[in-house]
């Protein structure tokens, strides 16, 4: 919840913050989510937009032909834990406070975008698309790591009613039954390259576990 009273471009959930960190964590050393973060950003370069950037896991996989990664992240306690793991990265990146829907950058300039395992969580999924839309230079990439809407329709309706009830309360604003790549494409990019995937890939699924990784262009204003 965002305090009247502090920055606009802060948002403070300090206990779902380090659950997050703790959790994020673990997926990617036992979960196998940092060899999908590699996938997703190899071969990316130039100057980088990278949205709810969390506690900064993204940084370690930017290759050197990144110029310069601007990071923004609206939560206090992950940025703290992101402007840590900057200055263990590899390519200059620069933690800044700012939220999807209103990023504090020029448009058109950004050579890529990347939005991972934040879609979920935008108050205004259409506006924040819009911006990463704004801010690139045209044709440029959108990188995106993202979870939605279950495949099955029994499990579609168990997310809706968790995201109308406890789930954004539980975990800082997460909805589940989101369909990102469609947000996508509706935001005026052209996806060029998705695909499916499930976490944990084995055992029972959850509702946050139906997961796309994939590439879009931007197309023209």
């Amino acid at each position: 919840m965002r305090s009247p009273h502090r920055d606009p471009d802060s948002v403070e959930h300090p206990l779902f913050a380090r659950f997050y960190a703790r959790l994020s964590t673990t997926a990617d050393t036992r979960g196998g989510v940092r060899e999908l973060r590699r996938e997703l950003l190899h071969g990316v370069s130039g100057r980088v937009i990278e949205i709810g950037a969390g506690n900064g896991l993204n940084f370690a996989h930017y290759p050197r032909a990144v110029s310069e990664v601007v990071a923004v992240e609206p939560e206090r306690s992950l940025r703290r834990l992101a402007a840590d793991a900057a200055r263990r990265a590899e390519a200059p990146v620069d933690v800044v406070p700012g939220v999807a829907e209103v990023l504090p950058v020029k448009s058109e300039a950004f050579d890529a975008a990347v939005a991972s395992l934040v879609l979920c969580t935008v108050r205004d999924l259409p506006r924040a698309l819009a911006e990463l839309h704004r801010v690139l230079r045209p044709d440029a990439e959108l990188r995106f790591f993202e979870h939605g809407r279950a495949p099955s329709a029994g499990m579609a309706a168990v997310q809706r009613t968790l995201d109308r009830t406890v789930w954004p309360r539980l975990f800082g604003g997460c909805h589940t039954s989101r369909d990102p790549v469609a947000a996508i494409e509706a935001a005026g990019f052209r996806v060029t390259s998705c695909r499916t995937l499930r976490l944990p890939e084995r055992g029972p699924a959850l509702p946050s576990s139906y997961c796309v990784l994939g590439t879009a262009r931007r197309g023209p204003a």
